[in-house]
Order: structure tokens, then C-alpha cells, then sequence
């Protein structure tokens, strides 16, 4: 009895010094005859109403994403369907080609899209590297094949986006690129034909970005006015956005389709009303547009450089202007009339600029990915005589069109050593400049510099003993 009155007396004391705070703090004392407790403190919060109230987390963010949690589930979740190494090779950018160029990529497949990156993320991480940039694959309306004459390895397919964006995917294991093909094809064939559709995955992260908002306001106002019947249930809201996001989604998709019914640069080409271009084709398509098998360009170029640049010091070797070089290249792309008489072509490095750069920039050397070992074979042999035959007996065996071709521009190139006295580019210099341009391997990854060496002997073999690897004949 003594015990409880003097608690009562305690707690009348401090609710008198602290009236209409709310706040009340005990301190009870225990003690045992036996044992000697410490003492314990304990303080409540009493609202008006006399209810004890739940601690209210001041994060307000992570109060919105608790509350989600258990309703969506987390968005890499929903999209990731399958990753691993490939190799990749972009072949074309918005419809302009560009050079073949295998590398290995982390390919990470969603339900809408393929990305690149360099590496894996576990892989990124152990090596510091939390930001890797990668390249983005939007599969809405793609299209993807199996493909041979794109490249000379095996297991190759092709993906083209609607964009113009063509990407060749690669692996020398049947079942791996098999899996691949199959993957991506699904995710493309789910996909609506019409380029703005909305993955369901983008449509969850709407909803849940909304109803976090929602929450978040409307738990404010709760705070403030302790209304409980102002909320609404969680499912409602849900249901509330998604109807909002399917009916913006609905207007942006009619628009998107009455702007998209153009038809594709591919569909274009096919029809004949855009033709392909001359900077970046394959040499032999070139050449059958033509019905010839020298491409018209390279014939005007040798005749401009043959008529006013013979003489000229370092020719093929000094770099004209890239501007110039440029709008040469969109002339001849356009298929305008050329005339490189033209004052503005007045500066013959242009010319020369513009003709390497054609042949730079063809899908496949003058001299093709499957001639490369068997030409850096012939040049290795030891005796001049037999190196000369092997040498004359690939270029025999070359498709009319690179035969040709490179027939007319070793001539042409014969004509400027025989003027070295006054232009200064000899035999070598020659080999330097066109060797790596006409003759590449497909994959330069580590031998680089072997490689160049072969390169320049070879263009140099074939300059000097040119009438005996081509004949002496007249073209």
C-alpha cells in the first residue's frame, strides 16, 4: 500500500507541472528484499483521445516505397529475361553503313529492349567501374533473320530496328546463339508492330511512380487532419492511374501511328525509290547498279588525279580538307551529276581524300576478309619468283569486281611512282597509305602491327611487279 501511494502521489505532482502537454513521465522504483534492481525509466505519449500512436517515419520516400513493396514488384524484376556474352558487330546506323567491327558485349535482353555493355555488371563492379555506359536496342518493330552473307563466321543473325539501326550477333557455340535467337525473336513477337508501344513493364513503373505521389499527399493531409474517412483503399488509386495511363497511352499511340505509317528506309530501297548509297555499299553492289565492274566514282577520280595531280608533292600522302572531303561524298551519295573539273574541287587532295575514303569505308576490303591469310601466306615466302605466282594466282581467283578494281587503281598507282622525282611518293610511301586501307584482317585484335607489315608489303609487291601480277595488257 505504501508502494502505490507513493507512485500516485508521484504522478499527480508531475501532471500538475506539465498540464495540456500530454506528456507524462514515471519513474518506478522496484525494490527486492533479495535483489537490488537498477532503476527503469519508461515515457509514453498520450494524445488527447487517451490512444497510444504508432511512431511515424519522417522518410517520407521510404514510407511511399514500403508501402508499394508488397503490391509491385521491383521493376529489374520484371524486365530482365535474359543476359550474357556475345559477339557484336553494328553494321548500320540510322540506315547509313558502317564498318564491321566484332567485339564482345554483355547482353542484357528485357521485355522491350536489348542493351550492350562492355562487360557484366558483377564484373564492372569488382573492377570499380559502378557506371559503364551502354548501347540501348529499342526491339518494337524490329526484325531479326539469320544471315551468311553478312559476314564469314558461322552462327551469325541479324537485327534490324526500325530506326535503321542493324546489329549482327555472333557465338561459335550452336546451342548458345540457337537460345539467343529464339529469346530475342519472342520478345520482338510480343511486342505490337506499331513502334509507340508501352512495355507492361514501363506501365507498372507509371503506376507505381503515381501512387507514391498520391500516398505521399494524401498521408500529409492526414497528418494534419486526422480524417479517416478521406482515405481511400490502395487498390482504388491503383486502379484510378492505370485507367490515366491507359488513356494518355491510347492518344499517344493513335499519334505516334498516323506520324510512323511512312514507310521504312528499308521498304524505300526495296521499292527502288531510295537508292542504295556509294560511300559504305558492298563493292559489288556498287558495280552491278552500274553494270560495270569499276565503280564509276573510282574511274572519275583516277582520271581527275591522272590529269592535274601527278606532279603535285605527296600526293595520296597530304590530307585535304574534311569539310570539302564531306560534301564531295553527300554529292556523290545523292547521285548528282559530278564534275570534278568543278572550281571547287580545285584542290586535287580532296579528290584523293574522297577516294581513299571510298574504299576505307566499304563493308568488305578490296582485297575480302577470306583472301587476307591466304595473301599474308604468299607474301611470307621466302623466294621473289614464287611470291610473285602465289601473289598473281589469289588475284585470278578474286571476284571480277575486286579483280578489276584493284587492276585500275594499281595502274593508276604505277603512273605515280613513275613521277616520284617530282611528287615524292615512292613505292613505300605508296604501301603505307593504301596497304592498310585495301587489305585488312576481319578480327585485328592483337596483331595489329604484324599485320601491317604484311599489308604494306604486299601493296608494294604489286606496285612494283605489277605487269608481271596483272599482264601488261591495257585495260
Amino acid at each position: 500500500m505504501q508502494k502505490s501511494t507513493n507512485v500516485d502521489t508521484s504522478m499527480e505532482t508531475l501532471s500538475s507541472s506539465h498540464q495540456g502537454t500530454g506528456a507524462v513521465q514515471m519513474r518506478i522504483k522496484n525494490a527486492n528484499s533479495h535483489h537490488d534492481r537498477l532503476s527503469q525509466s519508461k515515457s509514453m505519449i498520450l494524445t488527447d483521445a487517451g490512444k497510444v500512436t504508432e511512431p511515424i517515419s519522417r522518410h517520407r520516400r521510404n514510407h511511399s516505397q514500403h508501402v508499394l513493396k508488397d503490391v509491385i514488384p521491383p521493376l529489374e524484376q520484371l524486365m530482365v529475361e535474359k543476359e550474357g556474352y556475345l559477339q557484336k558487330a553494328k553494321i548500320a546506323d540510322g540506315g547509313k553503313k558502317l564498318r564491321k567491327n566484332w567485339s564482345t558485349s554483355w547482353v542484357v535482353l528485357s521485355s522491350r529492349k536489348i542493351e550492350f555493355y562492355k562487360e557484366s555488371k558483377q564484373q564492372a563492379l569488382s573492377n570499380m567501374k559502378t557506371a559503364q555506359k551502354s548501347e540501348s536496342v529499342d526491339l518494337c518493330g524490329a526484325h531479326i533473320e539469320w544471315t551468311k552473307d553478312k559476314s564469314s563466321r558461322k552462327n551469325v543473325f541479324q537485327i534490324t530496328t526500325l530506326s535503321g539501326n542493324e546489329f549482327l550477333l555472333q557465338s561459335d557455340i550452336d546451342f548458345i546463339i540457337l537460345d539467343w535467337f529464339h529469346a530475342i525473336k519472342n520478345a520482338i513477337d510480343r511486342l505490337p508492330k506499331d513502334p509507340s508501344c508501352p512495355s507492361r513493364n514501363l506501365e507498372l513503373f507509371k503506376i507505381q511512380r503515381s501512387c507514391s505521389t498520391e500516398l505521399l499527399s494524401h498521408h500529409d493531409s492526414d497528418m494534419k487532419e486526422q480524417k479517416p474517412e478521406h482515405r481511400k483503399s490502395l487498390m482504388f488509386r491503383l486502379h484510378h492511374s492505370a485507367s490515366d495511363t491507359s488513356d494518355r497511352n491510347r492518344v499517344k499511340s493513335r499519334l505516334k501511328k498516323f506520324i510512323t505509317r511512312r514507310p521504312s528506309l528499308k521498304t524505300l530501297q526495296e521499292k527502288g525509290l531510295i537508292k542504295d548509297q556509294i560511300f559504305g555499299s558492298h563493292l559489288h553492289t556498287v558495280c552491278e547498279r552500274e553494270n560495270s565492274t569499276v565503280p564509276r566514282f573510282v574511274k572519275q577520280c583516277i582520271e581527275a588525279v591522272e590529269k592535274r595531280g601527278l606532279d603535285v608533292d605527296g600526293i595520296y600522302r597530304v590530307s585535304g580538307n574534311l569539310a570539302t572531303i564531306q560534301k564531295l561524298r553527300f554529292i556523290v551519295n545523292q547521285e548528282e551529276k559530278l564534275n570534278l573539273d568543278d572550281s571547287q574541287w580545285e584542290d586535287i587532295h580532296v579528290v584523293t581524300g574522297a577516294l581513299k575514303m571510298f574504299f576505307r569505308e566499304l563493308p568488305e576490303p578490296l582485297f575480302p576478309y577470306s583472301f587476307f591469310e591466304r595473301f599474308v601466306e604468299a607474301i611470307k615466302k621466302q623466294d621473289h619468283n614464287t611470291r610473285i605466282e602465289a601473289i598473281k594466282s589469289l588475284v585470278q581467283k578474286l571476284p571480277a569486281p575486286n579483280r578489276d578494281t584493284m587492276k585500275v587503281l594499281f595502274k593508276h598507282l604505277t603512273k605515280i611512282v613513275a613521277k616520284a622525282s617530282k611528287n615524292l611518293m615512292s613505292t613505300q610511301s605508296l604501301g603505307i597509305v593504301f596497304g592498310p586501307t585495301l587489305l585488312r584482317a576481319e578480327n585485328d585484335s592483337g596483331n595489329m602491327a604484324v599485320h601491317m607489315v604484311y599489308q604494306n608489303q604486299i601493296a608494294e609487291l604489286m606496285l612494283s611487279e605489277y605487269s608481271k601480277i596483272f599482264g601488261s595488257g591495257e585495260d
